[in-house]
């Protein structure tokens, strides 16, 4: 089985695993699946494949702690989550005979590139020290404005900062199927995605289980931030041995997802995929972008400004119609901005054009066809 994995080409992998399989009754953590998935971890090691778990599960393994209590308040959950986490590093913790290292993170510390490097470095530092990284949101302290919300989209950001060759997002089903095959019995397995275009987000349908958060949308919508940074994704069961079996004799037990052929750059790619718009810029519907020019755009273009933002923060430009153009990184704050949008005087306008910064970052990534 060393030898098939050998031949896989896999240097570096990130596996999600979800809730539903750390604390399947919601009354603690139990190890019924997670036995497998450990082994795979530990036969994909002694491989010399490096490996990045991302774990869910805080929330669910910590739930059976709290009784009497409104379980849809949100500070509850964070309190969940904060006596579920240490039970359930403790469970990995007790699966593993080397050493494990727990990486909380929030969007927060992906959307900002410095900190997304950093998260980077720290990744590379412990799989350099043989030291297994175990990834999970921070769900005591995340907000709305601060949380990724998933963890099938935290696995593809994971996926990317650490330059894995695959991603492996374990569900409660056997992959990506024509149809939810808990209602459809006709529905059929598809084997391999070679492009992930609205026919098949149309086939992923809303969440199977009742603990976790992720639906098969949600691990579409992964595979796609994956694939464009030249990841190769699969979606699995993990809830069947065999699963893990099939992918130690290099075979696939699920959908793949393939990796495009030219992968985005990493840069473009976290702008794309990592970053969230904190607010808009809305132009005219005859706008068009400037390529070539210094300013994709001028104040004279802005009709609108949307949200509260600061200067440096990543902001969607898109048309009145709706038509998203590009997210790019703001040089002033919405507050300059609403002021320069809601003026005739061409003179103020004039002023901000020549000044030291254009309205907008020379970073930037057009999400037009």
């Amino acid at each position: 089985m060393q030898q098939n994995l050998k031949n896989i080409g896999w240097k570096r992998i990130v596996i999600k695993v979800g809730s539903a399989l750390i604390a399947p009754h919601r009354d603690g953590c139990s190890s019924q699946y997670l036995l497998s998935i450990a082994n795979f971890i530990v036969r994909c090691r002694a491989s010399g494949i490096q490996v990045v778990l991302v774990s869910s599960g805080s929330v669910a393994a910590g739930a059976h702690l709290f009784n009497n209590v409104d379980n849809s308040s949100m500070t509850v959950k964070k309190a969940m989550a904060a006596a579920g986490q240490s039970e359930m590093m403790a469970t990995w913790d007790r699966l593993f005979d080397f050493n494990t290292a727990q990486v909380l993170l929030t969007h927060a510390d992906l959307r900002n590139r410095d900190r997304f490097e950093s998260v980077r470095d720290t990744l590379t530092a412990l799989l350099q020290n043989d030291i297994l990284p175990i990834v999970n949101e921070n769900d005591t302290v995340t907000t709305d404005k601060l949380k990724v919300g998933d963890n099938d989209n935290l696995s593809a950001m994971v996926a990317s900062a650490a330059y894995a060759d695959a991603l492996i997002i374990c569900s409660d089903i056997d992959g990506l199927y024509t149809a939810n095959p808990h209602e459809d019995k006709s529905a059929t397995l598809i084997p391999d995605v070679m492009r992930i275009d609205p026919e098949i987000y149309a086939m992923a349908g809303g969440a199977t289980s009742d603990v976790g958060t992720g639906g098969m949308k949600t691990k579409v919508q992964a595979a796609e931030k994956a694939v464009s940074h030249g990841i190769n994704t699969y979606i699995v069961n993990g809830f069947s041995e065999a699963t893990f079996n099939t992918l130690l004799q290099g075979g696939n037990p699920g959908t793949l997802f393939h990796a495009i052929e030219t992968p985005m750059q990493d840069q473009s790619h976290w702008m794309k995929h990592t970053t969230k718009a904190q607010g808009e810029l809305v132009v005219e519907d005859t706008f068009a972008m400037q390529k070539q020019s210094d300013d994709l755009i001028t104040p004279q273009d802005l009709v609108n400004v949307i949200g509260d933002f600061s200067a440096g923060e990543v902001v969607l430009l898109r048309k009145e119609n709706g038509d998203k153009l590009a997210k790019v990184k703001s040089n002033y704050s919405s507050c300059l901005l609403n002021f320069v949008a809601e003026q005739d005087n061409d003179d103020l306008s004039e002023k901000l054009h020549d000044s030291a910064a254009p309205i907008l970052s020379e970073q930037y990534v057009s999400l037009s066809n």
